[in-house]
């Protein structure tokens, strides 16, 4: 399959949000009220470390994104890249749509000095994890996460 992966643009937005809300369900959850706007805010400002990269098939049809972002490491006294989102609609599985977004994220930490790309992902998320540990097997970290309610 011919595939292609580019930033996201502003006319992308309604097929983006489509595949963010697919994504949020994949993982049981759904994107907050103002959600959209408020991360379609992060990508198109140039003061904020945050991107979003798509993936079309030979069509130009979308078929996944990826967004990702800067994150200080105080050990190492740098910056890591954080792939925070990694999405490829279900019938493209497979079709080496998520590896191009992942070398796409690796490459860009290459480009711009960055040592390292992390991500996180369920354990019940078998297939990404297959094409994940074809990079590099998992860490030993465990993810704690206490949500706190906001006014």
């Amino acid at each position: 399959m011919s595939i292609k992966v580019r930033p996201v643009a502003e006319s992308d937005q309604l097929v983006w949000r489509q595949m963010f809300d697919e994504y949020a369900v994949f993982y049981k959850t759904v994107v907050p009220a103002g959600g959209h706007e408020t991360v379609w805010d992060w990508i198109f400002d140039p003061a904020t470390e945050f991107w979003s990269d798509v993936v079309e098939d030979a069509d130009g049809k979308l078929i996944g994104f990826t967004q990702y972002q800067l994150m200080l490491r105080s050990l190492g006294g740098g910056k890591v890249c954080y792939m925070s989102d990694l999405y490829v609609r279900p019938g493209y599985r497979g079709s080496g749509a998520g590896r191009a977004l992942i070398d796409h994220v690796i490459g860009f930490a290459r480009a711009n000095g960055i040592a390292n790309v992390r991500w996180l992902t369920q354990d019940f998320n078998y297939d990404a994890r297959r094409l994940y540990d074809s990079y590099v097997s998992k860490s030993d970290f465990v993810l704690y996460s206490i949500p706190i309610e906001t006014q």
